[in-house]
């Protein structure tokens, strides 16, 4: 994974830039209404077993921020993992705020049915947090589950990259069973947890690069 931290001038920034605007052109003409509807009324109707809403629950409830910023706090606690939890301090914040700004921007309401599936054992997080911007609690698209997501398999495949160079990739199985949870529990449309990951990916290149993010390695070599 030693190709997924990159500066502002790459090639890779410019094409998840292009990616992510494509996206967010699609989804604000609603070109990819009918899309996002249809799978939504899909899974709107197949919800209702007990054991695969509560695990799909669970799961979409762990890309919270609070539970991931807790989790860069005990990387932050350990000296050879410091740098590890700055860099997802500052990602998932930074994330959660941008992606809370851009849905106030795009003002795309959440999806308009009512979760039939097993009862919550608690409120469903709506993953997002912005000043001075009411409406993004409620707004749609980018998912900031997604981003986070995607933000910390990066950040933590990167750190184990070298040791388990093909294992790291596992990771990314978190960000798709927390972005397909999304769409489970009624939350957000598949377009929206699809722009919320190129965010995520963007965000962690970039800024891991700017934290050095690299230099775990060098502190392992000595």
């Amino acid at each position: 994974m030693q190709n997924w931290l990159f500066d502002i001038r790459s090639r890779s920034f410019v094409l998840l830039v292009i990616a992510f605007v494509v996206v967010s052109v699609l989804v604000h003409f609603q070109i990819t209404e009918s899309f996002d509807q249809s799978v939504i009324s899909f899974v709107a109707k197949h919800v209702g077993n007990h054991s695969l809403d509560f695990l799909m629950q669970l799961i979409t409830e762990s890309g919270d921020s609070f539970y991931l910023l807790g989790f860069g706090i005990l990387m932050l606690l350990m000296k050879k993992t410091r740098r590890i939890g700055i860099t997802l301090m500052i990602l998932i914040v930074l994330s959660t705020l941008l992606t809370g700004y851009i849905k106030c921007g795009m003002d795309r309401d959440r999806p308009d049915f009512d979760y039939q599936g097993a009862p919550f054992p608690v409120k469903i997080s709506r993953d997002t947090f912005s000043l001075f911007c009411d409406g993004s609690y409620n707004a749609s698209y980018p998912s900031g589950h997604a981003a986070r997501t995607m933000i910390f398999a990066i950040v933590l495949g990167y750190a184990l990259s070298q040791r388990f160079p093909r294992g790291a990739y596992l990771l990314f199985l978190y960000p798709i069973l927390v972005s397909i949870s999304r769409v489970y529990v009624i939350q957000h449309f598949p377009m929206d947890v699809i722009g919320g990951a190129i965010l995520g990916v963007m965000l962690a290149g970039v800024l891991s690069k700017r934290t050095k993010l690299y230099k775990i390695f060098d502190k392992s070599k000595s």
